[in-house]
């Protein structure tokens, strides 16, 4: 049995599938949450004659929630953009370099930037008591999608590691990177 087949078959990955399976789901309810939010603004704007208060609130939140979800799950497909011009150009040994040196970067960025600054400001707005205007909800809960979605990326940049999956073009072509 190969070593991506054991892979694919392990109890890990099975758990690990069902986890961004979920995340998935939880992406689309919250994206049709936003759609019906958006389109019951307007009805109550246009044909009630007053806008509900609370819809502008809920379709930010839900929209910046939606965008860094949806971010990290285009992330894991390599469906984000990717300048590789010059690294195809590289010979495979150099690409394979690459490719990993930007995995890592990638897991630095998302750790600090993300991870930390995004924890961060969830404790900093919690501990301020910063609440929406309308729906008086805790700045800091609505926040914690940052931290979240830095955790997802460091995860599925591990998991491209793992499976060699390094880079848009290498999967373009089928083939392994690593």
């Amino acid at each position: 049995m190969s070593d991506k087949l054991r892979i694919e078959t392990s109890l890990g990955h099975r758990v690990w599938e069902r986890v961004v399976n979920g995340l998935q789901w939880l992406t689309i309810v919250l994206f049709t949450t936003l759609t019906l939010d958006v389109l019951w603004g307007v009805v109550s704007r246009y044909g009630l004659g007053s806008q509900s208060r609370w819809t502008e609130e809920v379709a930010i939140n839900l929209i910046v929630w939606v965008s860094l979800l949806g971010a990290a799950l285009m992330f894991r497909e390599r469906g984000h953009l990717g300048v590789d011009y010059f690294v195809g150009k590289l010979d495979p040994t150099a690409r394979r370099l690459t490719a990993i040196i930007a995995e890592i970067a990638i897991i630095i960025f998302a750790s600090f930037i993300l991870v930390y600054g995004g924890g961060m400001l969830v404790i900093e707005t919690l501990r301020s008591g910063q609440v929406t205007p309308a729906m008086g909800w805790k700045v800091g809960y609505l926040n914690i999608v940052v931290p979240l979605s830095g955790l997802f990326i460091i995860a599925f940049s591990i998991e491209h590691l793992i499976t060699g999956r390094t880079t848009a073009s290498a999967d373009a072509v089928g083939k392994e990177i690593l």
